[in-house]
């Protein structure tokens, strides 16, 4: 009896302690991350955004469903990280996954994706091999965040390859989703958005070059065209990023004075400047002279720890340009030009890590200059096969018939683009103030803490347009070759580092090794291993069926 009743209060005692335990869970949290990368441990940085959110927030996620392996891998690390969000939220997050076409009609799914890409979910189509060939399959690799009445979408999968050997953008865009999601939570729920400037007046990039640009940033920002001439002291006030984009004449000492200011109240600049003025269009009537541009930057960079040396760097690493070839029945095809290098992103910057070669035009290398106060990073940079020319340069479309030699070329990675950072020096210090200028704006010695990028070519932000209807192309796709490269990332990190003070791109630091199969070797061993599959596991049971019943008989005959 005694014994009895022992074990149902061990039974009992077990029972309560796991209801209990099962209780406690539901307000305590904890996880052990055994892997090396810290894949499943949210950053400080999100843990502490998360706390301080007192909103309900809902994030709809539109991937899921039938969908290849790698974006399966996309949706499951997204549930793992919106798991912790909830379980490190200081109030309720609301997950939903969704597909949003399946069980429509032809029709409908045509309205539903037309409705979602109003929203700004946009669709992708990808080209999925199986035993009869390629299927195409719609999907959407997005996520809307809604808090306080206000919606953000979140684009989850980075540059993908329309070869569709899409593993390791799979890959990348993993590592990016804790700081998706946690920029896109703080946007949402602090209704702020900083607002970013494109001066004009000065030969600058019109509209219609910007407008991707322009497009892409104005869903997380207030953007708009600066005139230099017509803004005032309160105007500069309000903004938080000044892009100068290809400016092609000389800038007056008045709106220096007003950028020196800017930069002094802490604002942020992004100096996107073509030092050597040269155009493709203008070669197509022979040769062109590439010449020095007189902008009257030079002083005023140079006080700030830069200079945009004037040369052109050729790059046996370079864009395709199409050319007419074959004399009357000419047929386009496409050649490299080593004038339009693709720069290759400082993997060690978070402001271009993970992102895709970036396309340039034209490009003149950058210098920093030696300044108290202020730290220099290089962030893009050639490849190690490049050539530098001073201006002024003769140039001609015959040089793309000239094979680069890789000997004449080989060299050291040039840099193209810095990011300058600290307290600034002013360029109007004890200077008389200039004609256009009425009222003193106030010039200390060195600037709030604040930071800028320079960069050694204006078309950098620049999308293409038809010639035939004048639509505009995305940043960073080129319609010749049809292929993306990271310009608008580049854009979005740049702006996201600059207008944001909680360095939140620090989060794209995140690094997740994705080890795959050996695809070679699984096609070589694809038979063995099938064999091992199916047999060992066998062998395993009859094995352990042999032990038992000779266990059992020379247990029971004993």
């Amino acid at each position: 009896m005694v014994n009895k009743k022992s074990k149902w209060l061990g039974i009992l005692a077990f029972v309560v302690t796991i209801v209990l335990l099962n209780i406690a869970v539901q307000y305590f949290y904890t996880r052990i991350d055994f892997t090396k990368e810290q894949r499943y441990t949210l950053s400080p940085k999100s843990k502490e955004i998360l706390k301080n959110v007192k909103s309900p927030v809902s994030i709809t996620v539109f991937l899921d469903g039938e969908l290849p392996a790698a974006f399966k891998r996309l949706r499951n690390s997204t549930k793992d990280l919106l798991a912790d969000y909830k379980a490190y939220a200081g109030t309720d997050i609301k997950v939903i996954f969704v597909d949003p076409i399946s069980g429509l009609s032809a029709a409908e799914q045509d309205t539903a994706i037309n409705n979602l890409y109003q929203a700004g979910i946009e669709a992708t189509t990808l080209n999925i091999k199986n035993d009869n060939g390629f299927a195409q399959k719609t999907i959407f690799p997005m996520a809307m965040i809604a808090a306080d009445g206000k919606l953000l979408p979140v684009k989850l999968l980075q540059n993908l390859d329309a070869t569709g050997n899409y593993e390791e953008n799979i890959n990348n865009s993993i590592q990016n989703l804790e700081y998706l999601f946690t920029s896109g939570m703080q946007k949402v729920l602090s209704g702020e958005h900083p607002r970013i400037g494109f001066t004009e007046g000065n030969g600058e990039l019109p509209d219609v070059y910007l407008h991707d640009a322009i497009k892409s940033l104005s869903e997380s920002y207030e953007v708009g065209r600066v005139n230099l001439d017509q803004i005032d002291k309160s105007g500069l006030d309000k903004l938080k990023l000044l892009f100068i984009t290809k400016p092609q004449k000389e800038f007056t000492e008045a709106q220096k004075y007003k950028i020196n200011y800017f930069v002094m109240n802490g604002g942020r600049v992004v100096w996107s400047i073509d030092q050597v003025g040269a155009d493709l269009d203008s070669l197509k009537g022979g040769e062109q002279l590439a010449f020095n541009r007189k902008l009257n930057l030079d002083d005023m960079l140079f006080m700030y720890g830069a200079r945009i040396n004037y040369n052109l760097v050729a790059d046996a690493n370079c864009a395709e340009i199409p050319l007419a070839m074959g004399g009357a029945q000419a047929q386009i095809q496409m050649a490299p030009w080593v004038y339009y290098p693709l720069l290759m992103p400082d993997s060690s910057s978070s402001i271009v890590k993970n992102i895709d070669n970036i396309r340039t035009e034209f490009v003149s290398t950058v210098d920093t200059i030696g300044v108290k106060g202020i730290s220099k990073k290089s962030i893009l940079q050639t490849s190690s096969f490049n050539k530098v020319f001073n201006a002024p340069q003769m140039l001609s479309l015959q040089m793309v018939a000239e094979q680069p030699d890789p000997r004449d070329y080989a060299s050291v990675p040039r840099t193209v683009g810095v990011l300058l950072e600290g307290e600034f020096p002013s360029v109007f210090l004890n200077r008389a103030l200039p004609a256009g200028i009425e009222k003193d704006y106030g010039s200390p010695q060195l600037s709030k803490p604040t930071k800028m990028i320079v960069i050694g070519d204006g078309d950098i932000f620049k999308n293409q347009v038809s010639g035939r209807d004048g639509s505009t192309f995305p940043l960073g796709f080129d319609r010749y070759s049809q292929r993306n490269f990271g310009n608008k990332a580049l854009l979005l990190n740049i702006a996201d580092y600059l207008s944001n003070d909680n360095n939140l791109i620090s989060l794209r630091n995140k690094e997740v090794k994705i080890r795959l199969l050996d695809k070679t070797k699984l096609r070589a061993e694809k038979l063995q291993w099938q064999l091992i599959n199916i047999i060992v596991p066998l062998l395993l049971l009859i094995s352990f069926a042999i032990f038992q019943h000779y266990y059992r008989k020379h247990k029971y005959t004993r």
